[in-house]
């Protein structure tokens, strides 16, 4: 549970809701937005909601506060997660990643660049300048990448048109050493026309604040000037690409401005008559080894320009990236000098997309998210089971939907989408998309997660011969196949590779590898994009299922970029996609809560008396025990070698509750501790110090001068530390006892274990307690009771003399009078606050008269099991109950009674029923708490 919450604010685990609904979750989301809560866990998994504002809560303070501690310690927070990976890292030399989920302006990138921040600032505490020089090339790099990767978009001010993974390598001591960055840039099937790439120019060129920062950090990873210059003249040359326009006479194509192509041969490089030569014609490797020039229709020419336009575009960006990891990678690193090198990786990539016209990137994207998805379910199982093992915890196998069909659907060898696709697209001919359609509808009829117009002609909302539908874990997405074809291809014509390898500008010439190779030389086809995609998806999730991982999942509360909107229909579309309710679930499968024994019992100790201020015991795990035990927890909880699981939500809400009501009154104490208090105190110690004196002097006896209650006490804490804790509610109740029955009854059973339990004693009821424990499993359930304080079998008798078997059952709430020739089946429940006294003979019988405020009252006679023929429970009776039901409001009367010799026991109690006579009883003696 995290600190400083309290429950106004919601719960700040989902996984401690009262139930599993989507109802439930939602409205626990929306409470935690609107009272500025923006992150809540789902285990180690951190939901987080974009603000759309500024918020107070990262800063030094903050940092300072998150660092070392454990992750419940602490409101939910994005440096909480970013601190368990680290520790993970860092102590026990494992590899771990955060992968960060989640639309379109759900904050990703924000929380990716407060987790850098965060293990920035807790690193390093040497101030060693080299490894200085990593972070901030680290953090840099965000910059950079955000100003060339990132756009304004309708949906967003700053949204991330590419996919990042970045590993951090840490030395021994925790510091970091380098890292490197993949990319998953989907921008050049995106970026259709170039007003996107201008609007992302201006951008960055007008806002004068941020395009010195890009400047800065350009400069402080290493960039040269050269360098610089060169990326601006290929951005402005992207620019003019979207400026040529092309005219036709005949079957003759010209550009129409030779101005604006003169002005990009500048930028490029290159020589002007190669860059119209490029833009007009194709070159072409006849069968016999000849090469001819093919001409260009005007339609052709447009499509080699933008695709000339976006790939210079992608291969700048690829550029860029490398040249950072070029700087950060790791350099002369020496295992046997320096160790294990260990990772963190860092995911911000593009979320699950669901539009009203859906195309090939949104394909991609959610076949990407069907990865990712599938490797979360089955790594927050392994993780679970991997945690259970090792804490030696059983491990109950949980069901849950294994979307490995659906990924199947898409990247199967010869018969997935993307394998249909490229098929289509090695098709010598004229290959249209909806030829490929029809081919997807041949080969996936049968799938259960595929369909079409074609295959469902009553369903209006898709249209033949242009849509397909994929049943995906987040929800049915209906696609247009128009364009999958030519952004699956992404020709790009040789020509223009070879013409930016031969460019005199080292910088562009260096992202263009490719183009040294002759027409004639290249024989191989190109892989496809969604080839291409694929390969790059399975790397990542390859190289994220060797690492321990922690999980953010963004969600976008409206579209209005309001910090107070919260629109509940599209957040909870949001938190069905990303598969929270199915993530609390799998958590809540097993154990809702876990917890190291030293952190819990820092949490906790003062809901128990045998813990606070500090315990006595052998270990922090007994002393958690005693805790458990004296709340009655046990049946909720397992205790693994080193942590504490918690089995439901109820339970830790009742210690936290119990928390919670202790700290006003704590806090209370503390400030009522004056000096004058202290000087108080101190006088106390020196008196002490003088009758110690006094009593070793043998001035007086040792009982005249305890005149002090302190010195009592702690006399008795003596004694009763050496008493385990599992033991010490039955010396509870027997001290109970003592206070009330000492002096009145001979022999009350002080000298033998008290069983409580009888019935479900399979010693003592060998052949009825596997019934009685059903049956007190059912009434708990049904009765909400949190223990049994006494069973056993009773004969009960009425008014007109007859007796009958019996058995009784008291618990901390009821107490229930059962039939057991029938199964145990309730007789009588009367709740345990109606009782208001207790009467018992002085002699050695077993009449026990329970007192109602309502004069129902219960006589009965305790009967003996198997156990031990002759043992008197009537003690172990008077010291349980009362020990349950004292409370400072409340306290049960004891009447004490002897019994005249010439009445009958039956006689006798019908007598005494109420009220009880004066004549025979003793005066009445209020059952003291021990």
């Amino acid at each position: 549970m995290a600190e400083l919450e309290g429950l106004e604010f919601g719960k700040s685990d989902f996984v401690l809701l009262d139930e599993v609904t989507m109802e439930q979750f939602m409205e626990n989301l929306k409470l935690r937005f609107e009272k500025g809560r923006i992150y809540t866990y789902i285990g180690e998994v951190v939901v987080s909601v974009n603000p759309y504002r500024q918020m107070d809560i990262y800063g030094k303070e903050a940092i300072d506060a998150y660092r070392g501690r454990e992750l419940y310690e602490n409101p939910p927070h994005l440096y909480a997660v970013s601190d368990a990976a680290y520790k993970a890292m860092k102590r026990r030399a494992k590899d771990t990643c955060i992968v960060i989920s989640g639309e379109s302006g759900a904050g990703k990138t924000e929380a990716s660049k407060y987790i850098m921040q965060y293990i920035a600032a807790i690193t390093n505490p040497s101030q060693r300048a080299e490894v200085e020089s990593v972070k901030n090339v680290l953090l840099k790099s965000n910059c950079v990448l955000e100003a060339f990767g990132n756009a304004k978009t309708n949906r967003n001010d700053n949204s991330s048109r590419f996919g990042k993974y970045m590993d951090i390598n840490f030395n021994f001591n925790g510091d970091p050493t380098g890292g490197h960055i993949n990319n998953y840039l989907l921008e050049k099937q995106r970026l259709r026309s170039t007003f996107e790439l201008f609007s992302l120019f201006q951008t960055t060129n007008n806002d004068r604040s941020n395009h010195k920062a890009v400047m800065s950090a350009l400069d402080v990873i290493g960039f040269s000037k050269e360098e610089i210059n060169s990326i601006y003249q290929i951005l402005a040359a992207i620019l003019l690409l979207g400026n040529v326009e092309f005219g036709s006479e005949g079957e003759i194509v010209h550009v129409v401005d030779q101005d604006t192509v003169t002005h990009i041969s500048e930028l490029t490089a290159t020589d002007p008559e190669s860059v119209t030569k490029g833009l007009l014609y194709r070159t072409v490797a006849t069968g016999g080894g000849d090469v001819i020039e093919k001409g260009h229709t005007e339609k052709d020419a447009c499509f080699g320009r933008d695709a000339f336009a976006k790939a210079l575009y992608e291969r700048l960006f690829g550029w860029i990236v490398s040249r950072i990891n070029g700087i950060i990678e790791v350099k002369d690193y020496n295992p046997v000098l320096h160790g294990k090198n260990t990772v963190i990786g860092v995911l911000d990539i593009y979320g699950f997309e669901i539009f009203d016209n859906n195309s090939f990137e949104q394909f991609c994207i959610n076949y990407c998210n069907e990865k990712l998805q599938q490797l979360f379910i089955e790594l927050i199982l392994q993780q679970e089971q991997e945690e259970y093992q090792r804490e030696g915890i059983t491990w109950q196998h949980i069901d849950y939907f294994n979307n490995q069909i659906i990924v199947d659907l898409v990247e199967q060898q010869h018969k997935g989408i993307l394998s249909i696709l490229d098929e289509a697209c090695l098709t010598v001919g004229k290959v249209t998309d909806t030829v490929c359609l029809e081919s997807m509808d041949t080969k996936l009829a049968q799938h259960p997660h595929y369909t079409s117009r074609k295959l469902s002609p009553t369903d209006k909302t898709m249209d033949f011969q242009k849509h397909f539908r994929i049943r995906h874990y987040a929800g049915d997405v209906t696609y247009s196949v128009d364009g999958f074809l030519d952004k699956n291809k992404d020709l790009l014509f040789q020509d223009f590779k070879r013409l930016m390898y031969n460019s005199a500008n080292p910088v562009l010439k260096e992202m263009w590898p490719d183009g040294q190779l002759s027409i004639t030389e290249v024989t191989k086809r190109p892989l496809t994009a969604g080839t291409l995609f694929k390969n790059s998806i399975v790397a990542l999730v390859d190289k994220l299922a060797c690492k321990e991982p922690y999980y953010v999942r963004c969600i976008k509360p409206n579209e209005m970029k309001s910090p107070v909107l919260f629109d509940d229909a599209r957040c909870q579309h949001q938190v069905a996609y990303l598969g929270l309710l199915e993530n609390v679930m799998v958590r809540r499968a097993g154990f809702a809560y876990r917890q190291q024994y030293p952190r819990f019992l820092q949490r906790y100790k003062m809901t128990c008396e045998y813990t606070w201020p500090n315990h006595l015991m052998a270990t922090d795990r007994e002393a958690v025990e005693a805790i458990i035990t004296q709340h009655g927890f046990q049946g909720d909880v397992a205790y693994g070698h080193t942590k504490l699981f918690v089995r439901t939500p109820r339970t830790l809400f009742t210690l936290e509750q119990e928390r919670a009501t202790l700290i006003p009154i704590l806090v209370l104490f503390l400030q009522k501790v004056s000096p004058h208090t202290f000087i108080t105190i101190i006088i106390i110690i020196i008196r002490k110090k003088r009758t110690v004196l006094r009593w070793m002097q043998g001035r007086r006896t040792f009982l005249h001068l305890c005149f002090d209650r302190l010195l009592v006490r702690w006399w008795a804490r003596q004694i009763v530390k050496n008493i385990p804790p599992s033991e010490m509610l039955e010396v509870r109740a027997k001290v109970a006892a003592l206070t009330s029955l000492s002096g009145e009854r001979k022999d009350w059973g002080l000298g033998r274990a008290w069983e409580r339990d009888y019935l479900s004693n399979a010693r003592d009821c060998p052949q009825t307690s596997s019934a009685f424990v059903r049956v007190s499993k059912e009434l708990k359930n049904k009765d909400g009771y949190a223990q049994v304080v006494f069973s056993g079998f009773c004969r009960k008798v009425n008014r007109f003399n007859k007796s009958t078997d019996r058995a009784l059952l008291v618990t901390d709430k009821y107490v229930y009078k059962l039939e057991p020739k029938k199964l145990y089946k309730v007789l009588k429940r009367l709740p345990l606050d109606s009782f208001t006294g207790l009467s018992v003979t002085s002699g050695t019988d077993q009449m026990v008269a329970l007192h109602t405020s309502t004069q129902d009252d219960v006589l009965l006679c305790l009967q003996q099991g198997e156990l031990c023929p002759n043992q008197d429970r009537v003690g172990e009776l008077v010291g349980r109950v009362s020990f349950c039901v004292e409370t400072p409001q409340k306290s049960v009367e004891l009447l004490m009674f002897t019994k005249p010799p010439e009445v009958t026991q039956n006689d006798f109690f019908f007598a005494h029923m109420r009220p009880i006579s004066s004549a025979h009883s003793a005066s009445a003696l209020p059952i003291m708490q021990a």
